[in-house]
């Protein structure tokens, strides 16, 4: 205990808080003086604690203190249970309360000072979920965050340049050794001067000097425009090949622009976005919700056991069993009748089969179609920005653009064959 109050005496004798106590005169001071001390002690850490105790009330200096020391994480000595006594006690300014504070706050007060200006920005307010259903308030509330946010990666950095390595005596090294630096060039200079001044004519020389000068440095300002100028052309180029293939592809279009052909184009694809809608699509769907459902199902069931799946097993083969005992009666007893039928259902289903493939098919060509065109525009590109190399390396060739085009054309009209052969499919059906 003296160790520690030999302590406390020294750190409030120093600055910034140049008291003169010494442990005789320290350990005589009342408990408001105690409660005012500890209130600088707080205050020096953060100035919005520079408060006159006696313009508040103890209940209302209390609750400052503890409010600051919590944010400060701050531990009382002894167990939970003590919690109400060390409340206490600080609000009757109790010695063996608030020496230990006054311990442990001059141990490491620049530490704390820097908790402290970080609690003021990143102790988050928390709001009640019932005003976060206004909407104005859940902005207000998600800018609030991300300026946190924002604040928590600037501070960062700071610290980051801070710790960097960079010191003003470094710095001001570096300015030293530049004006060395200078100082000699000025005096080369002058060397340089004396000597050209023997020479005929040097106003003359160095007027055409300067003028190489500035010629060169207006030869890189042209030769910097003319580079971006061949950029400008290029990405001209580029959306000329770009309106040159969209062009292309509405005289793809209107080739054949008869209102009979452009109905029947118009209707195939109907009929296949149709049945993309109305059977494939949602067959899919209620197949994928059906696994979801039994996917969900297992696992909301208990783990089970290796008995109880040798349990399970044998129920299915018994349900099995029974199932192929009803349909061999039923097809000894209906056989005549659903004869027919069956051949009918079967080649439905062999039809139907079939038909999903040739749907699979011409979605499949289609998507090989985009995939082409985006590769057509990427070789082209590369063509381009080649300026008409016609070898590369590795796997990458130069594609003429009338290959490129005979490609996707007869990509083109593989779909649309697709799409005829769904369609009759779909008729005979």
């Amino acid at each position: 205990m003296s160790d520690q109050m030999q302590f406390i005496v020294e750190k409030l004798n120093q600055e910034p808080f140049r008291k003169s106590y010494n442990l005789i005169t320290f350990d005589s001071l009342e408990s408001v003086q105690l409660l005012q001390l500890l209130s600088d002690v707080l205050g020096e850490i953060d100035p919005k604690h520079i408060v006159d105790i006696r313009e508040e009330l103890p209940e209302q200096t209390a609750k400052r203190m503890l409010t600051l020391l919590s944010i400060l994480k701050y531990k009382p000595p002894g167990s939970v249970s003590d919690l109400s006594a060390f409340r206490q006690g600080l609000v009757m300014g109790s010695k063996p309360v608030i020496h230990p504070v006054l311990h442990w706050l001059l141990q490491r007060t620049n530490e704390l000072k820097k908790r402290a200006y970080l609690a003021r920005f990143l102790v988050k307010l928390e709001v009640p979920v019932e005003f976060l259903q206004d909407d104005t308030v859940a902005d207000v509330n998600k800018q609030y965050e991300e300026l946190m946010e924002a604040f928590k990666n600037l501070h960062k950095e700071c610290e980051q340049l801070k710790t960097s390595g960079f010191s003003t005596a470094e710095i001001r090294r570096d300015i030293s050794a530049m004006e060395e630096e200078k100082d000699q060039l000025i005096k080369r200079v002058e060397r340089l001067k004396k000597r050209v001044e023997t020479v005929q004519n040097h106003q003359r020389m160095l007027e055409i000097a300067r003028q190489l000068r500035l010629e060169k440095e207006r030869e890189e300002s042209l030769a910097q425009q003319k580079q971006e100028q061949k950029n400008q052309l290029f990405h001209a180029e580029q959306r000329l090949q770009r309106a040159q293939l969209q062009l292309k592809e509405m005289h793809h279009a209107v080739v054949d622009s008869k209102p009979e052909s452009l109905m029947k184009k118009l209707e195939e694809e109907i009929n296949f976005n149709s049945y993309l809608t109305t059977e494939k699509i949602p067959r899919e769907l209620e197949s994928k919700k059906k696994s979801v459902y039994f996917l969900q199902k297992t696992v909301g069931e208990p783990a089970l056991s290796r008995s109880d799946l040798n349990v399970l097993e044998m129920k299915i083969n018994e349900v099995n069993a029974q199932i192929n005992q009803l349909i061999e009666k039923r097809m000894s007893k209906y056989e005549p009748i659903d004869s027919k039928f069956s051949m009918y259902r079967q080649q439905a289903s062999i039809i139907s089969r079939k038909k999903e493939a040739k749907a699979e098919e011409l979605q499949a060509a289609k998507e090989e179609m985009s995939s082409v065109e985006r590769q057509m525009l990427q070789k082209t590109n590369q063509a381009q920005e080649l300026e008409g190399s016609e070898v590369l390396k590795g796997d990458e060739v130069f594609i003429s653009s009338g290959h490129l085009d005979r490609t996707f054309d007869n990509f083109k009209t593989r779909i649309e064959s697709r799409q005829s052969v769904f369609l009759s499919w779909e008729r005979n059906v």
